[in-house]
């Protein structure tokens, strides 16, 4: 059996979101099929997902992109005015 794709399980879970979106009243009987079906294509996306983060850090920390120091750091900006405590008013709701 061939290997299911990102694509092809995430169409999966769009898929089975819109029939729930749509329903105008709950199919019972096809619910854990769909939930079956969607856990399964869930774990494929988070999968791919997971590998493809792995391989874009190593490439990004071979690369010296990921890795930065304290010193690669620019200053703070100055601020002019100075910092003023907090105050419940300055909460905007």
């Amino acid at each position: 059996m061939a290997e299911t794709t990102f694509k092809q399980a995430y169409g999966v879970l769009q898929n089975h979101a819109e029939s729930l979106r749509n329903q105008q009243e709950p199919n019972i009987d096809d619910l854990l099929t769909i939930v079956t079906e969607s856990v399964q294509a869930y774990n494929v996306c988070k999968a791919r997902i997971d590998a493809v983060e792995k391989a874009l850090e190593q490439a990004l920390n071979g690369a010296g992109v990921g890795s930065r120091s304290v010193e690669d750091e620019p200053p703070p900006l100055a601020s002019s005015s100075k910092t003023q405590p907090f105050d419940d008013m300055d909460v905007p709701f």
